[in-house]
């Protein structure tokens, strides 16, 4: 009898907390992003107690995920492995990097530079050597063709993660001015490859919804990655035009600051889309909706829209955008509050519930 079996047996709680950390899904640090991301957008709008509350569920998630992945990685060497090589799961190992840029960005918020940089050299060394390993582990290296009939909306969390880097490089840069041309060129050089990433990811992802059948269940809440993506893009353009004067960002300073107002009505569009895809999957395909670990890549986007309207209506002057902002900051919270009981209710279900007897 396998551990798993004695403790789905007998009801030992070690027994079913290894079968959980052993399928612990790449992105779970999305967790940690939609904490961040609404924790910020209220700090933004002056609601600093809930803020900090939000703050607080943050770091203590993210520490809590480095522990289960760290021991994931040691006692199931194998399922983590296997992720590398899934091109529907692999893409989601950039949650961490995107995780720890969000949180670098709350914690300069509250003026912890220190932490934020150290972050920030974190998050980009992963973000480097992920960005040439996942593709080819997950994609190039497959046998099976072709690939572009297995992309899904988690490939768009690479784009977040590249715009996470130039965020945090950018947030950094009014208080490391001795650093400012490097933090300029790392800030603009991450932007423009999310940018064209973006442009990749969107290419396949729509191919691989119009030339294959797509199963309701597989157009999961991950989809909202890609206006996340979008949204996150014009907070790093945002930063990046409020940087001061530097070689790389006084050459793109107003091309950027321009296709950040295009992106920002881009993914304006994109959220009826979303919203539809939503109705379609569950009303009218009767997919049931209960919670998930990738429901966080929803409340993400949901908050990152707020905090990019906030952000580049007072970059560019512009109030209505700001409005947009600070109203849908309140629909993030309302979902993010909906997702994070539901995630306690699992959580306490799947520890101390009932054991399921096994299947003879």
């Amino acid at each position: 009898m396998t551990i798993k079996e004695r403790g789905l047996r007998t009801g030992d709680r070690t027994g079913r907390v290894g079968p959980l950390v052993e399928g612990l899904t790449p992105g779970y640090y999305a967790l940690v992003m939609a904490c961040g991301i609404v924790s910020l957008g209220l700090q933004l709008v002056g609601q600093d107690a809930l803020s900090a509350a939000l703050f607080g569920v943050c770091i203590i998630a993210y520490a809590v995920l480095c522990v289960l992945n760290l021991w994931r990685f040691i006692g199931y060497r194998h399922a983590m492995a296997s992720d590398f090589r899934a091109p529907r799961r692999a893409f989601g190992f950039f949650t961490f990097v995107a995780g720890t840029n969000v949180l670098g960005a709350r914690a300069a918020a509250e003026e912890w530079y220190t932490v934020t940089i150290v972050l920030l050299l974190v998050a980009a060394v992963v973000w480097l050597v992920l960005g040439y390993v996942i593709p080819w582990s997950a994609v190039l290296s497959q046998d099976h063709r072709p690939v572009v009939e297995l992309a899904n909306g988690t490939w768009f969390i690479w784009v977040v993660a590249s715009q996470s880097v130039a965020v945090s490089a950018a947030t950094l840069e009014v208080v490391f001015s001795d650093a400012r041309h490097y933090l300029a060129v790392l800030a603009v050089l991450s932007w423009s490859i999310g940018v064209f990433l973006y442009a990749a990811s969107a290419i396949i992802v729509s191919l691989r919804i119009m030339l294959y059948d797509l199963d309701p269940k597989e157009f999961d809440p991950p989809y909202w990655v890609s206006m996340g993506a979008i949204a996150i893009t014009v907070v790093a353009g945002a930063r990046i035009v409020e940087m001061q004067s530097a070689p790389m960002v006084d050459a793109t300073r107003g091309l950027i600051a321009g296709l950040s107002v295009v992106f920002w009505a881009f993914a304006t569009w994109l959220i009826p889309v979303l919203i539809a895809a939503g109705v379609w999957r569950h009303y009218v395909r009767k997919v049931p909706l209960r919670y998930e670990a990738t429901l966080w890549s929803m409340i993400f986007p949901l908050g990152m829209y707020s905090v990019a309207c906030i952000t580049l209506g007072r970059a560019d002057h512009l109030p209505i955008v700001e409005w947009i902002g600070t109203h849908w900051l309140w629909v993030a919270l309302a979902a993010w509050l909906i997702v994070f009981v539901a995630m306690v209710r699992g959580l306490a279900r799947a520890l101390f519930g009932r054991p399921r007897p096994l299947a003879r």
